[in-house]
């Protein structure tokens, strides 16, 4: 059946290259896919599914119900795109100013949506039930757990999904067991002095000094806290005091990243952050107020799936396919899913076949993706569920 759906998944190429393009043509920002989320539904009406939309925002669960018993398997794809300009130079290039699918949404989107196509023709070799995803909400980190609120794993014994891969050529597919995607926190700090003129310092408490102190301060949280052994990052990414040359502001805000690839060291970032902030705050006569939110759990993709998925590739493509994935500090809210359930996220190579390491990547203006992916990942992502729901 494997080889079948990937043959098949090739007569699909053009309808999906269009649907993809189209798509481009129109991305929309989270919780905005209204458009993005009625083209899918109208491709997806006329099968035979049981759907519900407006699931977590634009989100859409669709479910392809065999008659048979057997487990229910979820595949998903999300839908939503940047706030940046696009510069790709491509014909279907964003007619949305200011919003690109920078990262390959649209994609993913149009592969599920072949998914279901291959799918639908082999339904009556099939057992359970399939559940398509189409998850809006992605980028702001919010679609995953909204959908999860709504029922959407409610019965769901695992869940499959992929991102498309710029530095990784076309055709190759990257697999890995364990952590592979970083936790995502956001920290947003408040440093409260007393303004005043530049010229009388001494008459001030400058939360500027206080604030450059608490940025150089946060790098020992990696440096001297973590183990070495235990990747984690720490990036003030937002520093806003103050409006004139010779004035000392009365506060500074500043707002960052922290990334982990470990639920311990993700458990104990908070109370590291908080000492240093406070505690060199009040160094410099300062107050601090520090908001802490925990945005994306570290994606940790479950051994027994990837071996699964690793055997649908190697069937469907043949071994030398299949690389190991690659680890980013880069977050994913798929990781929400693969908390509750076991599952896989792979990655999909989607760049040019020579110098891939040199091409723009993910959220870059001149993102660009090779097109021949979308049927190897609409192949994939049947294969995977059609062996786990084979009858």
């Amino acid at each position: 059946m494997l080889q079948e759906l990937r043959e098949k998944s090739k007569q699909y190429e053009q309808r999906l290259t269009a649907f993809r393009r189209d798509l481009h043509e129109h991305p929309e920002l989270s919780l905005q896919e209204s458009r993005t989320a009625a083209k899918v539904l109208e491709q997806l009406e006329p099968l035979a599914l049981d759907i519900r939309t407006g699931v977590g925002g634009h989100g859409i669960v669709a479910d392809l119900r065999t008659g048979r018993p057997g487990p229910t398997i979820a595949l998903r794809a999300d839908m939503d795109a940047l706030p940046i300009r696009e510069e790709s130079g491509v014909p279907f290039a964003s007619r949305n100013a200011g919003v690109m699918h920078a990262c390959g949404h649209d994609a993913h989107t149009a592969m599920l949506l072949g998914a279901a196509w291959l799918l639908d023709g082999v339904r009556d070799r099939l057992s359970g039930t399939v559940r398509l995803l189409f998850q809006s909400a992605e980028e702001i980190n919010a679609g995953a757990k909204a959908m999860i609120a709504e029922g959407a794993l409610d019965g769901v014994k695992e869940i499959y999904g992929l991102h498309n891969m710029p530095n990784l050529p076309a055709g190759l597919i990257g697999t890995r067991s364990g952590p592979m995607m970083g936790s995502v926190d956001r920290i947003d700090i408040v440093i409260v002095g007393k303004g005043g003129h530049g010229a009388i310092p001494d008459q001030c408490i400058d939360p500027i000094v206080a604030s450059s102190a608490i940025v150089m301060g946060l790098q020992t949280a990696v440096s001297r806290e973590i183990s070495p052994f235990e990747p984690a990052v720490v990036t003030i990414g937002s520093f806003r005091a103050g409006d004139a040359n010779n004035v000392i502001p009365s506060e500074a805000v500043l707002s960052g990243t922290i990334r982990t690839f470990s639920p311990a060291v993700q458990q104990r970032m908070p109370g590291i952050v908080e000492r240093i902030v406070t505690e060199i705050a009040g160094a410099y006569r300062c107050q601090a107020k520090l908001v802490y939110t925990e945005q994306n759990p570290v994606l940790v993709n479950d051994a027994a799936s990837v071996g699964y998925v690793d055997r649908a590739i190697d069937d469907m493509f043949g071994r030398e396919r299949r690389v190991e994935g690659a680890v980013t500090a880069a977050g994913e809210d798929f990781s929400a899913y693969l908390q509750r359930i076991p599952g896989a996220f792979v990655w999909l190579g989607s760049g040019p076949q020579v110098n891939a390491e040199a091409a723009y990547g993910l959220h870059h203006p001149k993102y660009v993706l090779d097109e021949s992916c979308l049927p190897q990942g609409a192949a994939l992502l049947a294969g995977i569920a059609a062996e786990r729901c084979r009858a």
